[in-house]
């Protein structure tokens, strides 16, 4: 039986707590741009922590190469198998490319969570920095790119050399995870919570994810000048 309050009107329900996220463990995982750095390093994270995953390439017996290199039932193919495949696929492709891959994938990807981990950056002898897309930044230009498609975006500030560093047992960061729909950012964070010591956490709409994009640039300032590989903390959370 539902309580009344004195306005006559239904009680809200309770609001839902923000670290209750779904089980994903089930879930297959595509990485599209596997054998690159950040590819092959996430791939790498999600498999030891006993995620189902494929990598992508345009090269499918580079792929399968990185694969067999990296173990943990890791698979190998081109990107769209490795689409095709996957529950939710990793974008993890150069930002030169990334346009031009992700139309080619339209069909492939249609009905499927896209987390976009691309930072568009420039180089100079100042060192990086941000580009900004004609939709506002890689995640938009994704969703532009894929109607069909559920996109979000995170994993931006993970350090490659870290994440492929077999000694290393905990990546101590958290990841910023903007997106439309709760129940697809609930599942990336919990993504992101499957890798010991990281910690998913809500940032925003899309619409937001320029500013999560660039400031990849500052910590390759932070990086080159304190000869770190720094990720990010959000306190009080």
């Amino acid at each position: 039986m539902t309580t009344q309050d004195s306005s006559g009107s239904a009680p809200k329900p309770p609001a839902k707590d923000p670290w209750d996220l779904p089980d994903v463990s089930g879930l297959s995982v595509g990485v599209l741009g596997g054998t690159g750095p950040q590819g092959r390093g996430l791939a790498y994270r999600l498999a030891r922590a006993g995620q189902r995953v494929t990598l992508g390439s345009r090269d499918a017996g580079r792929a399968a190469g990185a694969a067999a290199e990296l173990g943990h039932g890791i698979e190998g193919t081109d990107n769209a198998e490795c689409a095709r495949r996957s529950d939710i696929v990793i974008v993890a492709v150069p930002w030169d490319g990334h346009a031009k891959t992700l139309e080619s994938l339209r069909e492939e990807l249609a009905g499927k969570l896209v987390i976009d981990c691309v930072n568009p950056l420039g180089f100079d002898k100042k060192g990086a920095y941000a580009l900004k897309p004609e939709e506002g930044s890689a995640a938009e230009q994704a969703a532009a790119l894929l109607p069909d498609s559920r996109v979000t975006a995170a994993f931006h500030h993970l350090s490659a050399v870290l994440l492929q560093d077999e000694s290393i047992e905990e990546i101590d960061t958290d990841v910023l995870v903007l997106g439309e729909a709760r129940a697809d950012t609930d599942i990336v964070q919990a993504l992101a919570g499957r890798i010991p010591g990281m910690r998913g956490i809500f940032a925003g709409r899309l619409r937001n994810a320029h500013q999560v994009e660039s400031l990849v640039a500052n910590l390759i300032s932070v990086n080159r000048r304190y000869k770190a590989h720094a990720g990010l903390r959000t306190t009080d959370v």
